[in-house]
This record gives structure tokens, C-alpha cells and sequence, in this order.
């Protein structure tokens, strides 16, 4: 099982904002992939360990096999092709 998480701020981030959008689309586009999106002011003790938003974790059996910074579409897509 293949799982990606985009950990993100509230909308006061505008990059953030930007690639929710696409990240929602993308889980259409990639069904085998579970997406989740957690806010990292709503659940700090979790989220302690990520330093830059958006950052976007991709998971496969429970262990962290890439992870990407920022809001690059094109990335983002490129990373979940090759991970599912």
C-alpha cells in the first residue's frame, strides 16, 4: 500500500493553498495511492518533525520512501508515478 501526505499549513500560506487543490485532484488520477493531508498547526506533536510547508511524505508499507518540498506540480505528479 502506497500513501502520501501533505503536511500543510492553515490558507494564510499561499503556496500551501495552491497545490491542495491539485493534491485532491491527483488522488483521483492515482487510486492505489491513499492521500492524506494533515494541518501541522492543528496537530503540533505529530508534526513537530516537519520544518518547510508544504512538504509531502510518500509512504509504502509504513516506511518513508521520499519525500518532496514545496508546491511543484509537475514534481508532486513525477514522485507519485514513480512511488505507485
Amino acid at each position: 500500500m502506497m500513501a502520501v501526505t501533505d503536511y500543510f499549513t492553515d490558507f494564510r500560506c499561499r503556496v500551501c493553498s495552491q497545490i491542495l487543490p491539485t493534491f485532491c485532484q491527483f488522488s483521483s488520477k492515482f487510486p492505489k495511492v491513499s492521500f492524506v493531508y494533515a494541518n501541522i498547526d492543528e496537530c503540533p506533536d505529530t508534526t513537530q518533525h516537519i520544518r518547510y510547508t508544504p512538504t509531502f511524505h510518500f509512504y509504502r508499507e509504513g516506511e518513508k520512501v521520499d519525500e518532496m518540498f514545496g508546491a511543484g506540480e509537475e514534481r508532486l505528479h513525477d514522485l507519485l508515478w514513480l512511488h505507485s
